[in-house]
C-alpha cells in the first residue's frame, strides 16, 4: 500500500503537535499539509497534489471544520475526511457525515486508534470511536412518545390540524367542533405539555416529542 497522504487541520497547538509528532514518525504515512484554520487550509489545498485524507477539527476560529467540508468536496472531492474532535453532539455528528465526511473521532482517542481511523477510512470504511457510535445508535432508536401519553385522541387531531397550518376556525370546521371547544382543548394542551404557544406546539411535534 502506498503512504497514506496526511493533511491536518487543527486550531489547538499541543493537539496539532503531538499528531505531526506522531505521524512524522509513521512509516506508512507522508504528512503533506498542516493548518491552524480551515482558511489557511483551502488556501493551501489547491497546490497541493498528493493528499488522500484530512484530519479535520470541527471547532476551528473563523470558518468552522463543519463548514469547510463543502468547500473542501469542490476542491478535492476524492478526499476522504475524518472529523477530529471534542464535540460529541449528534446534531454536529449527522452534519458532518451528511456533508461527506467519512468518520468521526474523537479527540481524547489514543493517537495509534486515529491512525487506525485514517486506515479505515482510507480503505472504504467509515470511522467512529465508541462514544460517537453509541450516540448513532440512539439518534436511530425509535423513541417512545411519551408526551403524547398526556394527550387524548381529540387532542391529538387539535395538534395534527394546528401543525397543518389550520386557523382555530378550521380545526373547528374540520373537526365537527365550536372554536370554543378548540380554544380550551388548546388551554389543556397547553397546559400538559408545559408550553405557552403555538410555535412550541409545533416543534415538539416535528421533533417527534408528541
Amino acid at each position: 500500500m502506498n503512504p497514506i497522504q496526511l493533511g491536518i487541520v487543527e486550531d489547538e497547538d499541543l493537539i496539532r503537535e503531538n499528531l505531526e509528532v506522531f505521524f512524522e514518525t509513521q512509516p506508512d504515512v507522508d504528512l503533506v499539509l498542516v493548518s491552524e484554520s480551515m482558511e489557511d487550509f483551502l488556501r493551501d489545498l489547491p497546490t497541493t497534489k498528493k493528499i488522500n485524507c484530512l484530519l479535520l477539527d470541527i471547532g476551528l476560529p473563523g470558518m468552522s471544520g463543519l463548514e469547510g467540508i463543502e468547500h473542501i468536496k469542490k476542491i478535492k472531492p476524492a478526499l476522504d475526511i475524518l472529523m477530529l474532535t471534542s464535540f460529541e453532539d449528534s446534531e454536529r455528528i449527522f452534519k458532518a457525515l451528511s456533508n461527506g465526511a467519512q468518520g468521526y473521532i474523537s479527540k481524547k482517542t489514543s493517537l495509534p486508534k486515529i491512525k487506525e481511523a485514517v486506515y479505515t477510512v482510507i480503505r472504504g470504511g467509515s470511522f467512529m470511536s465508541p462514544a460517537i457510535a453509541r450516540k448513532v445508535v440512539e439518534y436511530f432508536t425509535p423513541k417512545e412518545k411519551i408526551v403524547s401519553s398526556k394527550l387524548t385522541p381529540r387532542q391529538l387531531d387539535i395538534v395534527e390540524a394546528i401543525v397543518e397550518g389550520l386557523s382555530y376556525k378550521l380545526v373547528a370546521a374540520k373537526l365537527d367542533i365550536s372554536i370554543e371547544t378548540v380554544r380550551d382543548h388548546i388551554k389543556k394542551i397547553y397546559k400538559n405539555l408545559e408550553i405557552n404557544c403555538k410555535m412550541e406546539l409545533v416543534q415538539k411535534r416535528l421533533n417527534g416529542e408528541i
